[in-house]
């Protein structure tokens, strides 16, 4: 696999990224939204404003900690493998 896959499928998935409780609200608020905007434009008009968004703040945080791998605001680089 890619280094550089690999390396952002470490980050995605690791439980020092975002806390738990804060994921669990995100999936909430991401499930209440599909539910609520389901069939209609205005889920189309909201993912179109925030897929942009999302994957711009991703390259932005990414640009700043240098590929993951050094700290950068919430982002803590710890070195060497998950616990």
């Amino acid at each position: 696999m890619n280094k550089t896959v690999k390396r952002e499928l470490e980050v995605a998935f690791s439980k020092h990224s975002q806390p738990v409780w804060f994921r669990v609200v995100k999936y909430i608020a991401l499930a209440a939204l599909l539910y609520a905007f389901w069939n209609s434009l205005t889920l189309l008009i909201i993912f179109c404003i925030l897929l942009p968004v999302s994957v711009g703040l991703h390259f932005w945080y990414r640009y700043k900690t240098a590929g993951w791998t050094k700290s950068y605001g919430l982002w803590k680089y710890r070195e060497g493998k998950e616990e």
